[in-house]
């Protein structure tokens, strides 16, 4: 005759106290480190699409500049 397979978890042995905190602990450091990651994504892109709209622009015409200016100087009294 064949046993039923026990079912997952029966005989699975409780954690401790200790373990328990330490998977609290590592549970909230990854959130926090993967919502920095995410942050760091999500302005790294927002950069990067503001510099392709620069970089576009500039591209699209050519910047006029003026010509410079000749400084003069306070003339010398004789």
């Amino acid at each position: 005759m064949r046993q039923q397979p026990v079912p997952e978890g029966i005989f699975k042995p409780k954690p401790t106290a200790i373990e328990t905190k330490q998977d609290a602990t590592t549970r909230a450091a990854r959130q926090i480190i993967d919502g920095e990651a995410a942050e760091r994504e999500r302005k790294t892109e927002r950069l990067r699409q503001a510099r392709l709209a620069m970089q576009a622009v500039e591209a699209a015409g050519p910047a006029a500049r003026s010509p410079a200016k000749k400084r003069t100087g306070r003339r010398k009294q004789a």
